[in-house]
């Protein structure tokens, strides 16, 4: 008798063992299938084209602290030269928004950008050569900035007057325009993400410190025309050219690139102020 009690619970036992290990076999071989949010997130890692080509939903920005100056709010990005950068164009009141624009050297928005209308060409002339502030000696024999004996008279003035800056005549205290290195420094040292910010596209600029502005792109004026408003922004720094006086230097940016130029001055672009 006892011999058969002994018999039978081995014999429940070994099924007891049977039955459990068959439960850990199905689960090694058949893992449960991934939610839907784990789906899109392999798919996401592995590089499928599956969803290649869909934009992504528009994300709110991450607040970053900005500090007030003067009535203009700033942001900190943790620039090696510590130079703080506004949060909105001169001339607007939201990151998104595009502002006012300006010849270079100007201050005052206008609503034609031409040589003609530009405020550094002498009287009666209509062109390059009639530019009679922010010259040096470039050989240009026929700009009014040499005499007529072919010596240079200009003033040798390459970074823009206190009087001549739209940030600094617009947003007042110290802020002013930065210069083209000051705006290298914003393209090299801050990671930049072409985004949407309230429907307006434009960059995300983050700082090595995680703090952000926004820059719409707001594109440029020529003549009584607004251009590229949505695809390219067009930035002004307070630097003149180095070889062709009648250029000045700005940033310039589109989804595929990012850069800096020099254009005519009188093209009217957006201004980003800045203060140390």
């Amino acid at each position: 008798m006892i011999k058969n009690k002994f018999l039978f619970v081995a014999m429940l036992f070994a099924a007891l063992s049977l039955g459990f290990a068959s439960c850990d076999d199905k689960k090694g071989t058949e893992p449960d299938e991934p939610t839907q949010g784990e789906q899109t997130e392999q798919t996401d890692q592995n590089g499928s084209s599956e969803n290649n080509g869909n934009k992504e939903e528009e994300k709110p920005e991450p607040e970053t602290p900005a500090i007030d100056y003067n009535g203009h709010a700033y942001v900190d990005l943790g620039l090696p030269s510590g130079l703080k950068w506004a949060t909105c164009n001169v001339g607007s009141n939201k990151p998104e928004e595009y502002g006012n624009y300006y010849a270079w050297g100007e201050t005052i928005p206008k609503t034609n950008y031409t040589w003609n209308t530009y405020k550094w060409v002498t009287l009666g002339m209509s062109d390059m050569y009639g530019i009679n502030k922010y010259t040096f000696a470039d050989g240009q024999m026929s700009g009014v900035w040499y005499d007529g004996e072919g010596n240079f008279i200009g003033d040798n003035k390459t970074i823009l007057d206190k009087e001549d800056d739209a940030a600094s005549v617009n947003m007042g205290g110290s802020w002013r325009m930065p210069t083209r290195s000051e705006q290298d420094e914003l393209r090299t040292e801050c990671s930049w993400t072409w985004t949407t910010l309230n429907g307006i596209n434009g960059y995300n600029v983050e700082g090595s410190n995680g703090n952000s502005i926004f820059l719409p792109a707001a594109g440029c004026r020529y003549y009584s025309n607004l251009d590229y408003a949505g695809s390219a922004g067009c930035y002004w720094s307070s630097s003149l050219d180095t070889e062709y006086l009648h250029y000045a230097y700005y940033l310039s940016f589109s989804s595929g690139y990012l850069e800096w130029f020099h254009y005519s001055r009188y093209r009217g672009q957006s201004v980003r102020g800045v203060i140390e």
